[in-house]
């Protein structure tokens, strides 16, 4: 009896765009994870200067300065991971993740936000988060500390798609 050739269809191909980076929970940390997110963008395909490269620029920016202000513990660093995911690299999501180690201080939920009084000189961060990502949230790390979460769909233009929704799934 002739051997059968069992065949399989062709999978995509699967392109994994990660970054991770720990820095100091400095104001100087901050500016250089916002930077460092635009650079590993423009290596990815999204170049300086185009809108989503600037609102993701924003995001990271925010959440990192809420991170060093906010969430500081002395001597412990804060943490950046961008991920592509749920598709390839031109259709999936932007996952945007700040780690940092305070527990008992958290950002109120998405659906939460309330403005701040006109007069005041802080308390907008996660206003401009919440109209820049699609979706964002707040996560438990374990041992200890919590990761805010913003994600933004990609289209294949490499923008920013759908209106944004209260809160990414865990």
């Amino acid at each position: 009896m002739p051997a059968r050739l069992i065949t399989r269809p062709p999978k995509p191909p699967v392109t994994v765009r990660v970054f991770t980076q720990r820095f100091s929970s400095t104001r100087l940390g901050a500016r250089l994870a916002r930077h460092l997110a635009v650079h590993r963008l423009d290596a990815w395909g999204f170049p300086y200067g185009t809108p989503f490269s600037d609102d993701v620029g924003a995001v990271v920016g925010e959440l990192t300065a809420n991170a060093v202000t906010h969430g500081r513990v002395p001597g412990r660093d804060f943490e950046l991971r961008l991920a592509i995911v749920g598709g390839l690299a031109r259709t999936g999501t932007l996952r945007i993740d700040v780690t940092d180690t305070r527990t008992e201080r958290r950002p109120p939920p998405p659906d939460g936000l309330a403005s701040a009084p006109a007069d005041a000189d802080a308390g907008r961060g996660l206003l401009v988060v919440a109209a820049l990502a699609t979706r964002w949230t707040v996560l438990d790390r374990l041992p200890v500390g919590k990761t805010v979460r913003a994600e933004l769909d990609l289209t294949p233009g490499g923008a920013a798609s759908g209106p944004p929704s209260p809160a990414c799934p865990g």
